[in-house]
């Protein structure tokens, strides 16, 4: 009876795993058959779904959920990781996973995985260890690693043409948008609510944040703790444009929070307001709002995570 009763508690995990086969320059595609190799190896009840069209990762999370999937993993970067998470936000029947492969990954970081899986990644992945994540919201769309508005904003939107697809090209064209969004950008008025206290400022750079990275290799909210029930905040006043380049170099390795142009705090809400609508990006994806309400959704996803890797999580 025991036998049976695992047996068939066994066959009701089944996994999907989501591919964007754009992701990465196409890599994600090209690493279907490694995950078929896996799939295999480690003996799982798994199918291998392909994304079409933006949002499709959305419905086919949902559709897959609604039929029993256990385990729905995304095969891609932040922006199908983010798609697949929103029609499962605050479901605990549900575990969400990433096998990175976009280009920058950075949400792949806070469960503590490496930008490519090997063999030991594979292995790691499918002890199931899972821990619930926080999740952020603005207005009404969800992010897992983080948003910005200002200049990291600007630099996002250099990114995209104009009808709004992701411009082709590796992390050096991250370095040329930024290069040039330095000598160009100028700071907007915002009024920002925070724990009771209301400002006004000219703000250069506003990063609300889960997770620590962005773009690649830019720590810009250094101490997030992604299950600690608070959004963390970088804010970074108006700079002339030498100021702008040093803290530039003190970002990759989150130096940069020790300068007094900068505001770093946490925050359960905050509110922000721009006279005109503004380009805010929301885990790689582009938006434009003038009024902006963020808040966070405590423990709103369960995720597989690497318990003994260099995650962004409480230490139990």
């Amino acid at each position: 009876m025991k036998e049976s009763k695992q047996m068939a508690e066994e066959k009701k995990e089944k996994w999907v795993f989501i591919v964007n086969p754009i992701a990465g320059n196409g890599f994600a595609l090209s690493f279907v058959p490694v995950i078929e190799k896996k799939i295999k190896e480690f003996n799982i009840d798994a199918e291998i779904l392909m994304t079409e069209r933006p949002g499709h990762a959305s419905e086919l999370s949902k559709s897959s959920a609604e039929k029993g999937a256990r385990y729905i993993i995304g095969v891609g970067g932040d922006g199908t990781i983010n798609e697949i998470a929103r029609p499962l936000i605050n479901n605990k029947e549900v575990i969400v996973g990433i096998v990175p492969a976009g280009t920058g990954n950075d949400y792949g970081q806070i469960p503590g995985f490496p930008n490519r899986f090997n063999d030991n990644d594979w292995e790691i992945f499918f002890r199931k260890n899972i821990i619930s994540q926080d999740v952020g919201i603005v207005n009404g769309t969800i992010f897992l690693n983080g948003l910005g508005i200002g200049f990291d904003a600007e630099v996002a939107a250099q990114n995209y043409t104009e009808g709004g697809k992701v411009k082709k090209g590796g992390g050096d064209k991250y370095i040329w948008h930024i290069v040039k969004t330095l000598l160009l950008f100028r700071e907007k008025r915002m009024l920002v609510i925070s724990n009771g206290e209301r400002h006004e400022t000219e703000c250069f750079m506003n990063t609300i944040s889960i997770g620590r990275r962005f773009a690649g290799s830019f720590f810009l909210t250094p101490k997030a703790i992604a299950n600690d029930g608070l959004l963390d905040v970088c804010s970074i006043k108006k700079l002339n444009l030498f100021h702008r380049f040093r803290l530039l170099l003190m970002v990759p390795k989150g130096n940069h929070i020790t300068d007094k142009r900068v505001n770093y705090f946490q925050t359960s809400s905050i509110d922000l307001e721009f006279p005109k609508e503004v380009p805010y990006h929301v885990d790689g994806e582009m938006y434009y709002a003038r009024i902006f309400k963020i808040r966070i959704i405590k423990g709103g996803l369960n995720i597989i995570y690497n318990p003994d890797g260099n995650h962004f999580f409480k230490r139990t």
